[in-house]
């Protein structure tokens, strides 16, 4: 193949992009072109170039195989990172940019026109915001855990809160930003900084963060944490797909993401949108992962089995995979891509202790045409005093449970479906205890649910196996005699005691948040009032588990979820502000004119794929 390195393309402002370019060597052209765009360094291999034998493929090798079938190949550095000029602002300038640079890709003489694009993670921020803009050429893309519907919703804020992935990712990718690799006191500075300190001295404020060091790191990142409301901030190129699911290009999208990523209901969303708008068939895979983690099989201490990788299960590689994506898509001649669901249910295993310590919770890969799939029912269980979660509405005229919540001892995070928390906190499925090795935690290893701030509600030993897949909705009512508070909701499936688990054992499936200011709309704040019952609706990310006969199925109601999200200071300041904090009294209404529920999405029956 012919390679040009850093080819310099120019944006519309005059900043120019570095950009590798892959040309096949055999052939007359014009050929198709696959772009990648990252700001994790063009040069290096990607972390979703690890196949299940273990080769870490690099950018090199990943060219060499587009380019022997007929594609040009290239990759390139986001503005301001790495070999790119300007100044990295993070997810703004994507949409601008990727079409700056599919303009000027479709003029070259060894294009022939249609151009797909593929990436990981923000790599897939970069495709959707650049798609919103019908740039010249785009005709498939291969989005993988990532492309935001909605960054207020998924991604950058959730129900309200904060999620503090943004805060340990711009602390790690401010070492590698121009100014800390152009300066080695800056860079030496920031790794002098102890960040599971500073995460005990939130929220920060300017001058007051590891990120001080960076400002334009700082500014952005305190900029998306008190930007509370939905306003126009949030409507942006390359946060708000949702905005422009009607215009989007009727193209082929092929969607990656798993149940333990930080981006299943963007994934979801984005997925309905092309399939619903438009005419072309696109492609939903979702495993038991976490964030690009597609060959392993574990998540946090629970261990899904040797089926559950993609490699060799759903296709015999994810190169190859993307390889005849883009053969179907991109060439005239191919047969056209068909629409096709493939999604992980996790569950049914035999829950004893692996080799390795985990728990085994199995599953299982489904097929069908649609998601959510066939013959999907709601099922409504309500949470009845004391700690039940049944099929019965409650009866009494008048029953409540309270607690109280402070934000100065919040409910720790244990696994989730997160990422990028790194050195702080951690993504997965756990045994939802507080573990010493978990941040702010007591370490006293008890579970998590005995703590006063936590409520539990749970089933029965189920009588048979129930499958949950879909949506997830938990309604509220509550009162608080604070002006603000946030609500919390968890749900868990029980493992009964056993010889490797004594206590059981309680896997966290999925949970969710909802700041109560924002419980009627999210542009429109409104404080609570001392002792005005109000409904507060939380919902958490899809899911598809198998829930075992004799499991029980928990919800834990609480208050807060740190580090996960930022911690409510129950005083209704501005979001990011904590001048004021406040111990909450917070209740929860059980009765029968304010019966508290939780709703899930099953299926009776399922296709094996």
């Amino acid at each position: 193949m012919q390679t040009l390195l850093n080819q310099m393309i120019p944006m519309r402002d005059g900043i120019c992009l570095a950009t590798d370019i892959y040309l096949p060597a055999q052939g007359e052209g014009p050929f198709p072109v696959v772009i990648e765009r990252t700001p994790y360094d063009k040069s290096k291999p990607s972390r979703s170039e690890k196949q299940l034998d273990g080769q870490h493929i690099s950018r090199e090798q990943m060219a060499a195989r587009f380019t022997d079938q007929g594609f040009v190949a290239i990759f390139q550095d986001c503005r301001g990172r790495y070999a790119s000029q300007g100044v990295f602002t993070k997810y703004t300038a994507e949409g601008q940019d990727g079409f700056d640079s599919l303009a000027w890709i479709v003029r070259q003489p060894w294009c022939n026109g249609k151009l797909g694009s593929m990436g990981l993670s923000y790599a897939a921020h970069t495709q959707l915001a650049m798609a919103c803009l019908h740039p010249p050429g785009l005709s498939s893309m291969a989005l993988d855990s990532g492309g935001f519907a909605n960054a207020y919703q998924c991604g950058i804020r959730q129900g309200g809160a904060f999620e503090l992935k943004q805060a340990t990712w711009a602390f790690r990718q401010a070492k590698e930003s121009p100014t800390a690799l152009a300066d080695p006191q800056i860079r030496q500075a920031l790794e002098q900084e102890d960040i599971h300190q500073w995460f005990t001295r939130m929220p920060w404020q300017p001058g007051q963060s590891p990120l001080r060091h960076v400002p334009e790191y700082e500014t952005y990142l305190l900029d998306q944490w008190a930007q509370g409301s939905f306003s126009e901030y949030w409507r942006k190129n390359g946060l708000y797909a949702e905005g422009h699911y009607g215009r989007l290009p009727d193209i082929p999208v092929l969607f990656m993401s798993s149940w333990y990523d930080a981006y299943v209901s963007s994934t979801l969303a984005n997925y309905r949108a092309f399939v619903q708008n438009g005419t072309a068939k696109s492609r939903l895979v979702m495993g038991p992962w976490l964030h690009g983690d597609r060959n392993i099989s574990h998540s946090g201490d629970v261990e899904f089995g040797p089926t559950a990788v993609f490699d060799g299960q759903v296709e015999q590689d994810w190169l190859s995979c993307r390889l005849a994506w883009f053969e179907q898509t991109l060439n005239a001649s191919a047969q056209a891509a068909q629409t096709r669901v493939q999604v992980f249910l996790m569950g049914g295993g035999s829950g004893h202790r692996d080799r390795n310590g985990r728990l085994e919770h199995g599953g299982r890969w489904l097929q069908s045409t649609q998601w959510p799939l066939p013959d999907s029912q709601v099922l409504t269980l309500y949470l009845n005093a004391p700690g039940q979660l049944s099929h019965t509405a409650p009866e009494a005229d008048s029953a409540s449970l309270s607690y109280l919540a402070d934000p100065a001892h919040p409910v720790p995070t244990i696994g989730g479906a997160l990422t990028s928390g790194a050195p702080v906190f951690v993504g997965g499925a756990f045994d939802q205890r507080e573990r010493a090795d978990f941040f702010g935690t007591c370490g006293n290893d008890r579970p998590l649910n005995e703590r006063d701030d936590v409520l539990s509600f749970q089933t029965e030993p189920l009588e048979e196996d129930l499958i949950v897949a879909g949506d997830v909705q938990i309604e509220l009512w509550i009162d608080s005699d604070a002006p603000d508070t946030d609500f919390t909701a968890k749900l868990i499936d029980v493992y009964p005691p056993s010889a490797d688990y004594p206590e059981g054992f309680a896997m966290n499936i999925t949970d969710g948040i909802r700041r109560c200011r924002y419980r009627d709309s999210w542009t429109q704040p409104k404080p609570l009032t001392a002792g005005e019952r109000v409904k507060v609706l939380i919902e958490p990310f899809a899911i598809c588990n198998l829930f075992k006969r004799g499991h029980r199925l928990r919800l834990d109601i609480a208050s807060s979820n740190f580090p996960r999200f930022d911690v409510n200071p129950n005083s209704g300041e501005p979001c990011g502000q904590a001048n004021h904090p406040r111990v909450a009294r917070n209740t929860l209404h059980l009765s029968r004119d304010a019966a508290s529920c939780l709703r899930l999405t099953i299926v009776s029956t399922v296709t094996t794929a």
